[in-house]
């Protein structure tokens, strides 16, 4: 059972020049540090955060809520498998939300894809909940 969808397109040159005007307060604010790590690792840095900020814009769109309410941005954060794919990851009233519109006796599934073609960032979030066994 699929309990919200979301996507969202982020530009990559618009995430850039808000890094190169905001710096630490605007990745302090946005990401975590795990977030951090990874962007800051790797050749495109600004892509790698527009990628994340769109999976957080999809997130809180899967949850029915936007930004508001009370999600906070570092409520969603995306982290990497060994494979290198990417989990979306919940806490704080972000995880309260997912827990509220989830079913009883089932467990709720955070699906997320991200894919950029400069100068886009494209994130999808798709929340199942599946039955528990």
């Amino acid at each position: 059972m699929i309990l919200g969808v979301g996507t969202d397109l982020a530009n990559i040159e618009r995430i850039a020049g808000v890094l190169d005007r905001h710096g630490d307060r605007f990745r302090n604010r946005v990401f975590t540090e795990t977030e951090q790590r990874k962007a800051e690792r790797r050749k495109d840095t600004a892509g790698t955060y527009a990628k994340r900020w769109a999976a957080k814009e999809a997130c809180s769109k899967a949850l029915g809520t936007g930004l508001r309410m009370g999600i906070a941005w570092k409520d969603m954060a995306v982290r990497n498998l060994r494979t290198g794919q990417p989990v979306m990851e919940v806490s704080g009233w972000a995880a309260e939300r997912l827990r509220d519109m989830t079913p009883k006796g089932h467990e709720a599934i955070i699906h997320v894809t991200l894919t950029d073609d400069h100068p886009w960032a494209q994130a999808f979030v798709v929340i199942e909940a599946r039955p528990l066994a």
